[in-house]
């Protein structure tokens, strides 16, 4: 497998759901693949596929959400010259360009009432007839489907076929979010980062400062691996001194001073009235963990000054500029907490 599907990480949660991926790719039923956004979905179906008989066949990939729900079915099934407005000539569906080997469904949530029953009939007989023919077409096709949504949910308020559900769960692998994958925060982000330093043309990779990596650790990654990979790639090629270890990291890509609020977020004021200031971000903190006062204040004091020297770039006169403190009292900070030494120069 290349450089662009490589499985990274060691935590047990996420190895079990490749060990189990991997026990069922030698097998012909179908296998459901059920994971949040950016988990690899998509590497794991080509897993399936890479370590089957079936290597050698096709590998045919079904976004079901990218097309609207008119054109699903002539997209999985194929349609005759004439079948509808606009069907100039006979096309072949997914399923017939999949024949004798692999048909991956991403988003199967997604597919309408009428393309599930049809899929049904698929998937149970091996059979598929295109939108406008008579005579059904025999495929040999191996369905391996993804989704984010919870279908056996979806089933019991009857946005999903029951039926269809049974025969496309022989084999469920449920892919763990990268915030319950302990170790791998830190293995992905030195891959990452280490590939991005080696485009750049870094003579070596100095690693992410302590408070970076510490940053990285506590974020919740909604957007999981995908996500980790662009703010990690993104903070290396924003540093521009490759001797020092990376020292800012931005996880909100859009974050800005001059962010437009939107049409529907601006505020409504009165004629005459002064311009309505934007309200101060709130910071969330564990109040009721707080067994320590002075301790607690002087490790928020000291992350706030880690942060600001990063992304400052370690410049200590627009640090004390951007905290509002004058240049001697950056320095008598940075003193208290032993970052004197890492605000030099």
């Amino acid at each position: 497998m290349d450089r662009e599907v490589q499985f990274i990480g060691q935590s047990s949660a996420f190895l079990d759901a490749v060990e189990r991926a991997s026990r069922a790719a030698p097998m012909r039923r179908p296998v459901l693949v059920i994971g949040e956004r950016g988990t690899g979905k998509e590497l794991i179906a080509e897993r399936l596929h890479r370590l089957s008989t079936r290597w050698q066949e096709p590998l045919v990939t079904m976004n079901c959400a990218a097309l609207p729900e008119t054109l699903i079915e002539a997209e999985l099934f194929g349609h005759e010259a004439g079948a509808f407005t606009g069907a100039t000539r006979a096309r072949a569906g997914r399923f017939e360009e999949a024949h004798g080997g692999t048909l991956f469904l991403d988003e199967l949530g997604t597919l309408s009432m009428g393309a599930q029953e049809r899929l049904l009939r698929a998937v149970e007989y091996g059979e598929v007839a295109r939108i406008g023919a008579n005579k059904p077409i025999m495929v040999d096709v191996r369905i391996v489907a993804a989704t984010n949504e919870n279908l056996p949910r979806m089933a019991d308020e009857g946005r999903f076929r029951p039926d269809l559900l049974d025969r496309l769960s022989f084999e469920v692998i449920t892919l763990p979010p990268l915030r319950v994958r302990e170790g791998d925060i830190a293995v992905l982000a030195d891959y990452y980062a280490r590939r991005m330093a080696a485009e750049l043309g870094w003579p070596s990779w100095p690693g992410f400062a302590a408070h970076v990596a510490k940053q990285m650790e506590d974020y919740a990654w909604p957007g999981n691996v995908r996500e980790l990979r662009n703010v990690v790639e993104r903070a290396v090629y924003r540093w521009d001194d490759p001797s020092r270890a990376i020292g800012h990291i931005q996880f909100d890509p859009f974050e800005s001073p001059w962010r437009p609020a939107g049409v529907a977020a601006a505020p409504v004021k009165a004629a005459g009235s002064a311009p309505a200031e934007a309200p101060a971000p709130v910071v969330q903190h564990d109040l009721d963990g707080v067994s320590d006062l002075r301790g607690a204040v002087d490790a928020h004091e000291r992350a706030i000054l880690e942060h600001h020297l990063g992304r400052n770039r370690y410049n200590q006169r627009q640090t004390a500029k951007a905290l509002g403190l004058t240049y001697d009292q950056l320095r008598h900070c940075l003193k208290k907490h032993g970052l004197l030494e890492r605000g030099e120069g």
